[in-house]
């Protein structure tokens, strides 16, 4: 079995050298190599003689840190067939245990499995074959548009599948209700007529009952159709429990009516029938099902609310015509025309017009953005001002960032947190359980007491009922589905449960300043000019020699020059040194542009001036970047570059430190100039003139105190610090976020959105405790009193109907305390 990881620790190719011999040292292991350069280690092994946990803890001892790379298809899986955890479990488990299956989940609310595999190793159609085995179908690949387009067909399927549900219930309680007040209306009272009356017609008695009962048990016949089935398999589930609980009643029942028909001890028998308890079980089990449904299908109104921002038709502007035309067929460089009121139709850039766009589904803002030439517009909002736009189509379908948030909502919702292993763990063997302690709970009554076999029956049928692995399985992936849902309407996308359950965890938050605390746009707003230089010229040849940088304080230059309508003069050479400056040929000089310690480097004369010195003092004092300018080996000048600090963050930052959270900033500023600025934040901790290949040093030194750390940055310079902290927050601005950075995506450019993501994170988490929470506790009480715990000690048993009732209830009570995230809301 080969296997490939990511190492991190190394330093040097001693390093690299000693891990290689130590893992090709290991037992079982046949060829092991390391790549310092791409810092991963390749590793073929017996898998019958070690294990990639094995692999990793050798490497761990070795003084580094491996993470398995995960590599090969994935796809996506509609799963049909699954009634209770126990299925998803034992299918999760299954897929988990074959070879070249590299991992596999299951998720019970979204009816689906994500599957990644080598398909060098095995094909889908294998996996198919074994999913089906299992008792379960697999339904075909869809793509996320594939997905989005047949989600209204999913929904109306969905409304069909619980209007059937209702029918079957509606029949049911119509032979059920009428079933019950024979059988219990006499014993309070309720007069019979002869011929149905237990003491003067027991066949006639038992005969109602038997007409009553089937037809109940033919609308529940999912029931026995998939349960046992499972049972022959050996991997029973919820459905088996009812269908050998209902069953046993029924047959028992059964015998006693021929018994009855027979004539022997007709009165006696005819008052130790349980047909009602089957009929009545089933009923209860319907309608908890149908409540069930009807309160899944509320989870992921979120997406539907997405998915239903797209138009389904735009206005193509072709010819100078004006052109309905379906939105399938518009594609990228096509010119769009969007009215007031309109929906955005695609992903584009206006080129003409001006207006207000609504954008608050896909950033949770709720203040329009103005938009005019040039500015970018994404498909889905609305235009609610004035004026039309005209606006030149770039990505349609899947590639929209519409289509994308949808993915990654859905591809949150199916995914799972570590606070569900134990569920999940406890499902997968829950079932055989009881049964177990079901049949044990009937022999012991019945051999080891006085009760008679009805009831020692009735402790078995209330067990086997009463348990329902349901609650468990549903816990903890209903409150992950409205918890993301929650979380996409309020701009805060939430890539999977780990990351949902982590950002609840988080006690160091480390920000990068450029972008994050402040708003990313420096300008320039003082410049010191040493003595016989020229301060318009000195900012024509800074403007030039900056025209080919990207560094936000170069654009700074750029625009200062550009709003004085000054000419740049050439440059003819450009020389970048990351965290430094850079170096030009402009105009004829030779032009050094950056921080003081690239000019010392540079030997550049004139730094040492007493006006010099004060000037980059007073402009750090105030919180603004100095860049020095050097013509020709001498100083020429000094720009006080600042960018303001973002006017939430005091705000921001103050409550974090309220709930707990240490706070760092990260920058590549001077000291001095990162001080004020932190200051100003309310952070006390500086780490400044860090380079963007160091951040990640930072993030690992936290995670070395045993902290849980979270980054957050732009997404793009920030991605190893991103990648190394437990939690990478990406900072967006809607529609130009880098959605495919972090664990989590700030839709809007507003600190507040942390705040959001953590007490979205820890609301999630409550509501998973108190879902499992409920979840035992009518399993671990529930099971115990329908063995007939209490009846030991003189209190009463549990009526396998008043068991049905509980197990209903639960799975209802899980569904129902996770829709209450819907109205998560966070207190400013």
């Amino acid at each position: 079995m080969d296997a490939l990881f990511e190492i991190k620790g190394m330093t040097c190719s001693a390093c690299s050298s000693r891990l290689e011999k130590v893992i090709n040292n290991m037992d079982g292991v046949k060829h092991a190599s390391v790549n310092l350069a791409t810092e991963s280690l390749a590793v073929n092994f017996d898998k019958e003689s070690t294990s990639v946990t094995e692999i990793i803890k050798t490497v761990e001892m070795s003084g580094f840190e491996a993470t398995e790379k995960i590599e090969g298809t994935e796809v996506a899986l509609p799963i049909s067939g699954m009634s209770c955890s126990a299925c998803s479990s034992r299918l999760e488990r299954v897929l988990n245990m074959t070879d070249g299956i590299v991992k596999a989940g299951v998720s019970l609310p979204g009816e689906s499995a994500i599957i990644k595999f080598n398909s060098a190793i095995i094909s889908l159609r294998q996996i198919r074959l074994i999913i089906k085995d299992l008792g379960f179908e697999a339904g075909e690949i869809q793509s996320a548009q594939d997905a989005q387009k047949n989600f209204e067909t999913r929904r109306k399927q969905n409304e069909a599948k619980l209007a059937l549900m209702k029918k079957k219930l509606i029949y049911a309680l119509t032979f059920t209700v009428p079933l019950l007040i024979i059988t219990m209306g006499h014993m309070v009272g309720m007069p019979l007529p002869n011929f149905i009356s237990p003491h003067h017609s027991p066949l006639g008695f038992a005969l109602i009952q038997l007409f009553l009962t089937m037809p109940v048990l033919w609308f529940g016949k999912d029931f026995y159709i998939h349960g046992f089935p499972n049972l022959m398999r050996g991997t029973p589930n919820m459905d088996s429990l009812i269908a050998v609980g209902t069953s046993a009643a029924v047959v028992y029942s059964l015998w006693n009516f021929i018994e009855i028909a027979l004539g022997v001890d007709p009165q006696a028998r005819a008052m130790d029938l349980y047909f009602e308890s089957a009929a009545t079980i089933i009923t209860l089990i319907l309608l908890g099902k149908f409540q069930e449904g009807r309160a899944k299908s509320r989870t992921s109104e979120a997406i539907e609310k997405l998915m239903d921002l797209t138009p389904a038709k735009a206005i193509l502007l072709e010819n100078g015509e004006q052109i309905s035309t379906p939105i399938e067929e518009i594609g990228p460089g096509d010119n769009i025309l969007i009215r007031p009121g309109d929906r955005v139709s695609a992903d584009g850039t206006v080129y003409e017009g001006h207006s207000e766009i609504d954008e608050s589904m896909l950033t949770g803002e709720s203040m329009p953005v103005s938009k005019s030439e040039g500015d970018a517009v994404a498909g889905g909002t609305v235009n609610t001002g004035g004026g039309a736009l005209k606006v030149r189509v770039k990505n349609v379908g899947e590639n929209t960032v519409l289509s994308r948030i949808i993915k990654l909502v859905q591809d949150a919702q199916g995914s799972k947190a570590p606070i569900s292993s134990l569920a999940d763990t406890v499902s997968f063997y829950f079932v055989p359980s009881v049964m177990t302690i079901a049949v044990l709970s009937g022999l012991s009554w019945y051999f080891f007491s006085a009760e008679p076999f009805s009831f020692a029956l009735r402790i078995f049928i209330s067990v086997m009922v009463i348990a329902c692995p349901c609650a468990m399985g549903l816990a903890t992936p209903t409150a992950i589905m409205v918890g993301t849902g929650r979380g996409a309407q309020l701009g805060v996308l939430v890539k999977s449960g780990e990351a949902l359950e982590t950002a609840g965890k988080i006690n160091t938050m480390i920000f990068d300043k450029t972008g994050t605390l402040t708003y990313g746009q420096p300008e320039l707003v003082d410049t010191f000019v040493a003595s016989g230089q020229n301060g318009e010229e000195l900012l024509a040849l800074a403007a030039s020699a900056e025209k080919q940088s990207e560094h936000p304080l170069a654009r700074a230059v750029l625009r200062a020059a550009e709003k004085t309508g000054i000419s740049l003069p050439e440059t003819t050479s450009f020389n970048a040194v990351a965290g430094l400056g850079i170096a030009t040929k402009t105009g004829g000089h030779s032009m050094l542009l950056g921080n003081q310690e690239y000019l010392n480097r540079n030997f550049v004369g004139g730094l040492d001036e007493k006006k010099a010195r004060d000037a980059a003092s007073s402009f750090e004092s105030a919180g603004q970047s100095p860049l020095y300018i050097a013509k020709n080996g001498k100083l020429a000048g000094i720009m006080a570059i600042a960018d303001k600090i973002k006017k939430e963050a005091p705000a921001t930052i103050k409550k974090l430190h309220a709930l707990g959270v240490k706070t760092v900033m990260l920058t590549g500023d001077n000291e001095k100039v990162a001080r004020t600025i932190a200051k100003s934040a309310g952070i006390n901790e500086v780490v400044a003139q860090v380079m963007p290949d160091r951040k990640a040093e930072v993030v690992n030194r936290e995670k070395a105190q045993g902290r849980k750390v979270a980054m957050i940055g732009d997404g793009i310079n920030d991605a190893p610090a991103l990648a190394s902290a437990d939690l990478g927050i990406a900072m967006g601005t809607g529609i130009d976020v880098a959605i495919e950075s972090g664990d989590i995506v700030l839709m809007k450019g507003d600190l507040s959105g942390v705040l959001t993501a953590l007490a979205l994170s820890r609301a999630t988490v409550r509501n998973i405790k108190q879902n499992l929470f409920w979840a035992f506790a009518f399993n671990v009480l529930g099971i115990p009193v329908a063995a007939g715990a209490l009846y030991i000690f003189g209190g009463p048993t549990l009526s396998p109907m008043f068991a049905a009732a509980a197990m209903s209830l639960s799975s209802v009570t899980v569904v129902t305390n996770a829709l209450r995230l819907k109205f998560f809301t966070i207190e400013n």
